[in-house]
């Protein structure tokens, strides 16, 4: 891809590397907003991807010198760019810069190389060196000069010196190596120094020389060059070489001063000291090889004669590294929270890795600390991505500090920690969780409409939206209606309340299927079933069932005959409560009565009429009561005619054998029927079985159920006591007694134990 940059006309180029990165070239100094290239169309991104995966620079320089156009997706620069600042007299200076897009995690990487522009003239130290010549000096000496500096590289530096026209002094340049070059003056006056950029620029240096009378030798060095290899923590104040000259001379001609040149920079200065006297060179700062492995420092001998004679020579420092940096760990992108459901492989976080040191000492590996779901994948020159390894549960860590080490291969080797926070993000993968598998709820009748019955309560183990848990009813029936005809649920806390007053008599449990559901997307819930039982309150009087009282109010009518004897069964009082329990348990008792009792025979004196007031309570609390009046008349009945015969016969002493043989078959008669009508009740008994409960002891023992064959009807009431057996249908024991009971038209809904009396 190409690019143009419209105010200098400067072209720009984009190429991809063999290891998928993408280069762009551009020169320093562009103005802020100058397009470098098309970022997202190199990547392969759309216009939508620019914001949606929010692509980004991150550099690792340090400083944003690039930006990204979120509308067009344009790699753009963001600040002034000194290629001198950034990489110096480098010969190839290079940007490395980390594009970061989300959705997923990726991170790629782009190369800026910055060109070099002529921006920079060369420039002397010194604006002017005075030359001491002797007169005898013959033609073709030559007089090392201060070389111009260039921060610009290549073409663009220093590239050639001229001097000002004398017909006594000519120029040379002296060759070093690496390719440096030196201005030497050949007896002359102003150096003039020119770069080779278009436009050419230049800078200038007056020499004054002064012809001062004979000193025959200058100074001369061991070596013109001295080399030597000092480790970058070398300690201040040690001694690093030692240069030396001779002169030939006698006296002050040979009496030999050491110092630097005089173009030696000021940086230099403050890291070396040189002895005048012995040229001992000792450090005075410290070393730093990550800032400069090398360095050069130009030394000059003068001796004390008159002119002054100097010789040249150099010394180079070359700075060895040693294991001084700790590796720094760069978190390129801030991790955002990840789903608990991430596919295994999913990126968390981009890191990259930095450390100043070279060769072995700058090699650095990661590694996590403890365990955790997580693992640090290589991309390229260290850049990793922290990618999860395994199955994550925000229930069970919703923040991993996630500790990374990072160690070089120096000796001894250097390490840094850092710890990168990972939250994990809620996903609905908990239902909701009553705190009871069911709920039992006991439950008074006639309660009032509108009380709470009971709270249920579920939890959620998810978090926000996907914890919060609202409550519901299911539909289901009750008696063949909707239960929400009977409850209602508070949605928010679960409490239920009652639609209307329950009656036991009707209704005596009945089950309340609840769900609680999370508002997460999709939602999920669970069911519990709350066991709703109707207790049973005394709110039911005793009802009389037999004698039936039907238009005659609570009185009862009964006769009997005056012949009646002791023990004569007059008529049978049977009640039922409506309750249960204790509620339902009855007693009789006689509350007003005549003179009149069943337990002796009616007498000629006694009234015809006589009346029994009886009471019937239950045993609830409080107590509930009815009352039936039983009438009785006395009658002559069918025994008094048979009564007077037998007395007439007693007091006659003897009648005809005829009327004591019709005396004898009316008796026979009469037994022939009563053991007939005896054996059609015992069949009756055995195929119809009637239980009643009898309370027995005091009133506060069970209730239990006889089995007894009874009429109402009957002279003497004979029980046969039978063991005890379930409480049945009470409405069989009903169809019993209403078939015993000639008189009786009643029928009674409830299932209920009836209890009966007899007088």
């Amino acid at each position: 891809l190409f690019g143009t940059y419209h105010l200098n006309f400067t072209l720009l180029c984009t190429t991809s590397l063999t290891d998928g990165q993408t280069r762009y070239s551009i020169p320093e100094e562009l103005k802020q907003g100058s397009v470098v290239g098309n970022i997202a169309k190199d990547l392969g991104l759309g216009l939508t991807d620019i914001l949606d995966r929010k692509l980004r620079v991150a550099a690792e320089a340090g400083k944003q010198y690039f930006t990204v156009d979120s509308g067009k997706g344009e790699l753009v620069v963001n600040d002034r760019i000194d290629r001198e600042a950034l990489c110096g007299q480098s010969a190839s200076c290079v940007l490395p810069l980390q594009v970061v897009t989300e959705n997923p995690l990726q991170l790629h990487r782009i190369e800026v190389e910055i060109r070099d522009i002529n921006d920079n003239s060369p420039v002397f130290m010194t604006q002017q060196k005075a030359l001491k010549i002797a007169e005898t000096t013959v033609a073709g000496v030559r007089f090392p000069l201060e070389t111009a500096h260039d921060p610009d590289v290549g073409s663009n530096s220093v590239k050639s010196y001229t001097l000002s026209k004398s017909e006594c002094f000519s120029l040379k340049m002296k060759e070093f190596p690496g390719g440096r070059q030196a201005p030497e003056l050949v007896h002359e006056l102003l150096l003039t120094a020119l770069d080779g950029g278009k436009p050419v620029k230049s800078g200038s240096m007056k020499i004054q020389v002064t012809v001062l009378d004979n000193n025959d030798n200058i100074p001369v060095f061991k070596k013109p060059l001295y080399n030597i290899t000092v480790p970058e923590n070398n300690m201040p104040s040690s001694v690093l070489v030692q240069v030396e000259a001779t002169d030939a001379d006698e006296g002050a001609n040979g009496q030999v001063e050491y110092a630097f040149n005089d173009h030696t920079p000021t940086t230099l200065l403050s890291i070396f000291h040189l002895d005048v006297v012995n040229g001992e060179i000792s450090l005075t700062g410290q070393l730093d090889y990550e800032l400069n492995s090398v360095y050069e420092l130009h030394i000059t001998a003068k001796d004390k004669g008159v002119p002054e004679m100097e010789g040249h020579c150099r010394v180079q420092i070359i700075v060895t590294d040693i294991n001084d940096n700790v590796p720094e760990i760069i978190l390129t992108s801030t991790p955002s929270p990840v789903r608990e459901d991430a596919a295994k492989g999913t990126v968390v976080a981009l890191i990259s890795v930095r450390d100043l040191d070279s060769g072995d000492n700058g090699k650095v590996v990661l590694k996590l600390s403890g365990s955790s779901p997580f693992i640090l994948k290589p991309s390229f020159s260290n850049n990793y991505a922290l990618v999860t390894s395994g199955p994550l549960d925000r229930e069970s860590f919703s923040v991993y500090n996630v500790e990374i080490t990072a160690t070089d291969s120096g000796s001894p080797p250097l390490s840094s920690k850092k710890s990168i926070p990972v939250s994990i993000s809620d996903v609905n993968d908990n239902p909701p969780v009553f705190s009871q598998p069911s709920y039992t709820v006991y439950l008074k009748e006639n309660g009032v409409p509108g009380s709470i019955l009971y709270s249920v309560s579920a939890s959620d183990l998810d978090f926000g939206e996907n914890a919060k848990v609202s409550y519901s009813i299911l539909d289901s029936k009750v008696q063949d209606v909707s239960v929400s005809s009977y409850v209602y649920i508070n949605s928010e806390n679960g409490s239920i309340y009652s639609m209307h007053s329950f009656d036991y008599e009707k209704l005596k449990v009945f089950q309340i299927l609840v769900q609680a559901k999370d508002q997460g997307s999709p939602s999920l819930s669970s069911n519990t079933t709350v066991h709703v039982f109707i207790l049973d309150q005394n709110d039911n009087a005793p009802t009389v069932i037999y004698p039936s009282s039907a238009g005659l109010g609570s009185l009862s009518l009964q006769r009997m005959p005056r012949s009646a004897k002791a023990g004569h069964l007059v008529t049978k009082v049977t009640a039922v409560d409506a309750d249960s329990g204790h509620n339902a348990w009855i007693s009789y008792k006689v509350a007003e009565a005549t003179d009149v009792r069943t337990k002796r025979p009616v007498s000629e004196q006694d009234d015809s009429s006589q009346r029994l007031l009886i009471a019937i309570k239950d045993d609830g609390e409080p107590v509930q009561s009815a009352t039936v009046t039983v009438s009785i008349l006395l009658e002559d009945g069918l025994h008094e005619p048979i009564l007077d015969i037998r007395h007439k016969a007693a007091e006659s002493g003897g009648k005809t054998g005829r009327l004591a043989l019709y005396l004898i078959l009316s008796l026979a008669s009469v037994s022939v029927l009563s053991v007939v009508t005896f054996l059609i009740l015992a069949v009756k008994c055995v195929r119809n079985n009637s239980y009643v409960e009898v309370l027995g002891g005091d009133m506060m023992s069970q209730s239990q159920s006889f089995r007894s064959c009874m009429s109402p009807m009957s002279e003497y009431s004979d029980f046969t006591l039978i063991k005890p057996s379930s409480t049945s249908d009470f409405k069989e024991v009903l169809s019993v007694l209403d078939a015993s009971l000639p008189d009786s038209t009643w029928t009674f809904e409830s299932q209920q134990v009836s209890t009966s009396d007899q007088i």
